[in-house]
C-alpha cells in the first residue's frame, strides 16, 4: 500500500517581489492604468508563479483522464456507456474537440486510461504513443449502492496523477487536465453537494443534456448515495475529502486531484476547466488549501452548480461562452488569452520608450 503522506505537503510559494514588479511594468505600459482587465491580472499572476517580471509559457500539457463509472448504470446519461471508450479511441485520432485544440497550441498532449468496463471499443484499445494505461479496474462501482472504490484503487489514482504531474518541465509550463466518463457529472454532482453544502437539487444539471425526469432522478441517486455512506455536507465533514472522493468520485477525477496537488508543489499553474474537472479541485483545496492560488479557472460551465464553485474559489473566470463538453476543452480555448495576455505584457511599449507623456 503507498503512502498519501505528500497529498498535504504545501504548494510551492508564490513569488510576491515577481509580482510587484509586473505590476509596476503594467502601469508603466502605453494604456490606462487597468485598461486590459483580466489580461493584466492574469499575466501577475503568472508573473508570481513563474518568479520573474515578465512570464513565459513554453510548455503547455494536456491530459486527458478516462474511466467509467458504475452510477451509469441507473440511466444517468444520455449516452451508452460505451462513448467512454469510444472517445479515448476519437482522442487518440485527433478527433475529438481537445485534440484539435490541443494540435492548434502544440500541447503535449496524453490519453490516461485509468479503467474501462469490458466493450468492443475498450478491448480494441492497443500500445499508442499517445496513451497510458493505468487499468485500476473496470470502473467504479454504483456509489449509490456501494463505495465508488476501494482504497486501493483511490491510492492509485491519485498516485497516477502525481506521475503525471512529475513527468512535466516545471519552468515555463501550464498544465490543462481533462476528463472523459459517461456518468461523471452525477459523481462531479454528488462531490459538489457535500463539499459546498448543497442539496442534490442544486448541484445537479443536464450534464450530456438529459431530461427533467432524468434530472431528478439523478439528484434522488445521489441523496441516496450521501445518506448511504454518511457523507454528510455538514462543515464538520469537509475536514474528510479523500473520504468523499472514495466513495462517491470516479478514477479520472481522483487522478485529477493528485495532478492539481503535484502541479501546485512543483510550481506548475494549472487551468482549470469545467464542471467537473472543478470537482476534482474542489477535493483537492480541501485536502491541501495551499494549492488554491495555482488554480485558475479558465471558464464558466453551463452547468448551474459551477458558478456557486467559482463563488467559493473567489474566481471569476476568463471567459463564459455556454461550455459544457469537459474535456479539457474551455480550458484549452482560453491558452490563446493567456499568450496573449504575456505577449501584450513583454511587448507592448512603456510610456518612456515611445515618448507618451504619462
Amino acid at each position: 500500500m503507498t503512502t498519501l503522506n505528500w497529498l498535504t505537503d504545501a504548494a510551492k510559494t508564490i513569488c510576491d517581489a515577481s509580482i510587484q514588479a509586473a505590476t509596476e511594468h503594467q502601469q508603466q505600459l502605453t494604456k490606462p492604468a487597468g485598461s486590459l482587465g483580466q489580461l493584466e491580472t492574469l499575466t501577475i499572476r503568472f508573473a508570481g508563479f513563474q518568479g520573474v517580471a515578465k512570464p513565459v509559457i513554453n510548455h503547455k500539457y494536456v491530459r486527458i483522464f478516462a474511466g467509467d463509472h458504475g452510477i451509469a448504470a441507473n440511466g444517468v446519461s444520455a449516452f451508452p456507456q460505451e462513448v467512454t471508450a469510444q472517445m479515448v479511441h476519437n482522442f487518440l485520432s485527433g478527433g475529438a474537440a481537445i485534440s484539435v485544440l490541443s494540435q492548434q497550441h502544440h500541447a503535449d498532449f496524453k490519453v490516461c486510461n485509468m479503467g474501462l468496463i469490458d466493450s468492443p471499443a475498450a478491448s480494441a484499445l492497443t500500445a499508442h504513443p499517445l496513451l497510458e494505461s493505468i487499468n485500476v479496474g473496470k470502473g467504479t462501482h454504483d456509489f449509490s449502492t456501494q463505495p465508488a472504490m476501494t482504497q486501493p484503487q483511490l491510492e492509485a489514482c491519485l498516485e497516477a496523477g502525481k506521475q503525471c504531474a512529475e513527468n512535466f518541465q516545471h519552468t515555463q509550463s501550464v498544465f490543462v487536465g481533462g476528463e472523459m466518463g459517461i456518468g461523471n457529472t452525477t459523481s462531479a454532482s454528488a462531490i459538489y453537494s457535500v463539499l459546498l453544502a448543497l442539496t442534490p437539487t442544486q448541484s445537479v444539471g443536464p450534464g450530456t443534456g438529459v431530461n427533467n425526469n432524468v434530472i431528478k432522478q439523478k439528484a434522488a441517486l445521489i441523496k441516496q448515495a450521501i445518506k448511504l455512506h454518511g457523507v454528510t455536507n455538514q462543515t464538520a465533514f469537509n475536514q474528510k475529502p479523500l473520504e468523499v472522493l472514495r466513495t462517491l468520485g470516479g478514477f479520472e477525477i481522483a487522478a485529477l486531484v493528485g495532478a492539481y496537488i503535484h502541479c501546485a508543489q512543483r510550481g506548475i499553474p494549472i487551468l482549470v476547466d469545467g464542471f467537473i474537472t472543478t470537482a476534482a479541485a474542489l477535493v483537492a483545496m480541501h485536502i491541501n488549501p495551499t494549492i488554491k492560488p495555482w488554480l485558475v479557472f479558465t471558464h464558466c460551465s453551463a452547468e448551474p452548480a459551477h458558478t456557486l464553485a467559482l463563488r467559493f474559489f473567489e474566481q471569476t473566470p476568463l471567459i463564459d461562452l455556454g461550455l459544457r463538453l469537459g474535456e479539457g476543452s474551455g480550458a484549452a480555448v482560453s491558452l490563446p488569452i493567456l499568450d496573449m495576455a504575456l505577449n501584450l505584457h513583454s511587448n507592448m511599449a512603456t510610456f518612456a520608450s515611445a515618448g507618451v507623456d504619462s
